[in-house]
């Protein structure tokens, strides 16, 4: 196989003028995405002898690929230029990629995608703000507490259990993705982290699978036990008449319970929907589920699997696109520690592929990139995407400073990576904590959204594997939200 192994120096993609909405943001929190992960163990961050990564990506600012490549980067400016101001989710529609961060939201124009565009940046604080597009619909996820529902807001801080606070959903109307509007504001039990849309077969009801989790006895509005998750009904005609219709509670024995090291129930991390199947999964910080959502105010667990030795987070969930496999992530750690080197493993901080027979999960294996990194580096499994691949399942994935990774999972039992690329540590004296927080496949390109470097766009190159693809694949794209493709 011809393989394309370069460094390559940052490409700077070019800057519209910014549109700020809101006031000043509060200060982000120490990790990722606080809360998330189990602790490692003592023994699980010790010295790296680092000859044993490659050499240079040693040093800040190298960068290295197989068979990727980066066309373009905008880097974080305006209000999001703060280390703690970190990049987080993105969605897809059209011409546009909205890209979510700890302060807001940003819209590029990807029409080029080789020199993408920023248009408009929101200010509107409240981590993590995971976003999703549904026709003139915008969902941002707010899980912090904030001192009020718009985005003139400030944080509360941690220490302050007895002052009001809100968080929940905003809701926006992207009709000009040039120039977005709060329209209203959901809020749901213990906040949400990220959201997951179910609309109904007909298309006039969009449905948000609200996750949130680690509920406290000293806040009014986390109570536990918090087995639950909501269910916020939005019309898509009104939708500023928005509100929460329904609190399943998926885990009524309690859920995992946890142990040293890992992390015990008490709400889901991340849902992925496949409205076309009526089916969703779960990763729910100590388990992992398979959902029939035909009833979309009432999901009804199908399949609950743990793997008590080696995850410490169930965190996201990618279904193949026959909907017969579900590609489960570890991250252990939170998204904060360096967790890709041998004293870590193979199996820790991994992916977990699960075949789905007669309706339930059954384990087949485990990946995890092979390259080693720094100990300032936070490496982890984090969120992806499928690639649109007659015959195969490949799916392209965010491993925060670890890089970006494309790997086939055709063979359930035999994974294999087949392009990545990798930008080397932030620095050599601390962890800074970056890297690449989503990776998403998009109409022939991979979008990045990188914590402290910006937006990326790479291309995979035909050596990998696979094919042509198509430019016109999606109209909508919500990773959270498989819809099928066709070959």
């Amino acid at each position: 196989m011809t393989t394309i192994h370069r460094r390559r120096a940052l490409a700077a993609g070019s800057l519209a003028g910014a549109l700020a909405v809101g006031s000043l943001a509060a200060a982000g929190p120490v990790f990722a995405e606080p809360g998330d992960g189990a602790e490692l163990p003592a023994q699980g961050i010790v010295a790296l002898d680092d000859s044993t990564t490659p050499v240079d990506l040693t040093q800040p600012g190298s960068m290295d690929s197989v068979n990727m490549e980066l066309l373009a980067n905008i880097p974080k400016n305006g209000h999001f230029t703060a280390e703690s101001a970190y990049s987080s989710d993105m969605a897809f529609q059209g011409d546009y990629a909205f890209a979510g961060n700890y302060n807001g939201f940003t819209v590029y124009d990807v029409s080029d995608p080789a020199a993408p565009e920023q248009v408009v940046q929101v200010l509107c604080p409240g981590s993590q703000n995971d976003i999703s597009v549904y026709g003139d619909i915008l969902v941002l996820s707010t899980d912090s507490r904030r001192t009020n529902d718009s985005c003139e807001n400030q944080g509360v801080p941690g220490s302050d259990t007895t002052s009001p606070y809100w968080e929940g959903l905003k809701i926006f109307d992207v009709s000009d993705p040039t120039a977005p509007e709060y329209v209203t504001s959901v809020e749901t039990a213990c906040g949400s982290h990220t959201h997951s849309l179910a609309p109904s077969k007909d298309g006039r009801t969009l449905y948000a699978y609200v996750s949130s989790y680690s509920p406290n006895v000293n806040l009014v509005n986390c109570q536990p036990p918090h087995d639950l998750i909501s269910i916020v009904k939005i019309p898509v005609k009104a939708p500023e008449t928005a509100e929460v219709v329904a609190t399943p509670v998926l885990f009524p024995d309690g859920g995992y319970e946890g142990a040293p090291g890992k992390s015990a129930t008490s709400g889901c991390h991340d849902i992925t929907t496949y409205v076309k199947l009526d089916l969703a999964a779960g990763a729910c910080m100590g388990d992992g589920i398979l959902m029939d959502i035909s009833d979309r105010e009432n999901p009804v667990v199908i399949s609950s699997v743990r793997d008590t030795e080696n995850f410490a987070f169930w965190h996201s969930a990618t279904f193949n696109n026959d909907g017969t496999k579900v590609v489960f992530t570890d991250e252990l750690g939170g998204g904060g520690a360096a967790t890709c080197n041998p004293t870590v493993g193979e199996k820790r901080g991994a992916n977990a592929i699960y075949d789905i027979v007669d309706g339930e999960l059954e384990f087949r294996s485990y990946y995890k990139i092979r390259r080693t990194n720094t100990n300032t580096e936070n490496c982890v499994a984090h969120n992806g995407s499928l690639i649109p691949v007659k015959g195969k399942d490949i799916m392209v994935q965010a491993w925060y400073q670890g890089g970006i990774s494309v790997f086939d999972f055709t063979d359930s039992e035999k994974p294999t990576e087949i392009a990545w690329f990798d930008r080397g540590p932030l620095s050599n004296e601390r962890l800074i904590l970056g890297g690449s927080w989503s990776a998403y496949y998009y109409n022939g390109y991979v979008y990045s959204n990188d914590i402290q470097q910006g937006f990326d766009v790479l291309r995979i190159a035909d050596a990998a594997g696979v094919g042509k693809q198509k430019p016109n694949t999606y109209k909508e794209f919500n990773p959270q939200q498989q819809i099928p493709f066709h070959g």
